[in-house]
């Protein structure tokens, strides 16, 4: 009886921190997501993917596989030990154990991608617009699931979305 208990308390951890902080865990479809690198943003070797929700690393995994360098943000513990291990193999692969809004994204980041939900678009709209406005680089952002109601995509294919952030022009202090 101690272990069902024990698994009942795993499953609720898995599916439970995602639930709460952001999308719960769905295994992604590698097919459509190879579509999507293919037709709707085409990795570059010279591409810096950050997947905000990294889940089993399939994302980190198919970038790395393509030439990009892949960095996953993971908040279940669980879930970052699979991606771990799962990607040990692909030296253009890290996984943190890190929750992506208190995290900061690395300068070189060219693509976020994220399993989208309807209540964080406005804040990853803010965190990814106030990064590049920072950094001055643009990002590109793939999503799967629920489009970002306040900005027009570049482009849709299947369940995938991808928006473009580039730096707003406000003018800098020293030229006003």
């Amino acid at each position: 009886m101690l272990g069902f208990f024990i698994i009942i308390g795993i499953f609720l951890l898995v599916v439970g921190i995602g639930a709460l902080f952001g999308a719960p865990y769905v295994p992604s479809q590698r097919r459509y997501l190879k579509r999507a690198f293919d037709e709707l943003y085409p990795l570059q070797s010279t591409d810096v993917l950050v997947d905000i929700g990294a889940g089993d690393g399939v994302i980190l995994r198919e970038a790395s596989e393509r030439g990009a360098r892949a960095i996953g943000y993971e908040i279940n513990p669980i879930l970052y030990v699979v991606a771990r291990w799962m990607s040990r193999r692909h030296d253009r692969v890290s996984v943190r154990l890190s929750n992506f809004w208190t995290s900061e994204l690395p300068e070189e980041t060219t693509v976020v991608y994220a399993f989208s939900v309807n209540r964080d678009a406005a804040k990853l709209t803010r965190k990814l617009q106030a990064h590049v406005d920072e950094t001055g680089r643009p990002v590109a952002l793939l999503c799967l699931g629920s489009p970002l109601t306040a900005m027009t995509p570049e482009g849709s294919l299947d369940a995938y979305t991808l928006y473009h952030f580039l730096p707003s022009l406000k003018p800098h202090a020293d030229k006003v």
